[in-house]
């Protein structure tokens, strides 16, 4: 996959962040460019290998991450 590099310094920084806070919000044009390049399956499939849900705000602007806690425990 074109940008997996990318993708794997992306998904380092998320989880960091949500080793700490509740949530993320990517805002950054170049990582925002890298997850916009994927589909919405893809990035709800890339969100859920890692324990996470996504949620992409309306107008683009900012694409969220939390932890989901449905998963916790398994």
């Amino acid at each position: 996959m074109p940008g997996a590099e990318n993708l794997s310094a992306l998904a380092s920084k998320i989880s960091a962040v949500l080793a700490v806070k509740p949530e993320i919000f990517i805002i950054h044009p170049a990582e925002l460019r890298v997850l916009r390049s994927m589909t919405d399956n893809d990035l709800r499939n890339f969100a859920a290998e890692h324990g996470w849900r996504t949620v992409r705000r309306l107008g683009g602007r900012q694409i969220e991450f939390y932890n989901d806690a449905s998963t916790r425990g398994q």
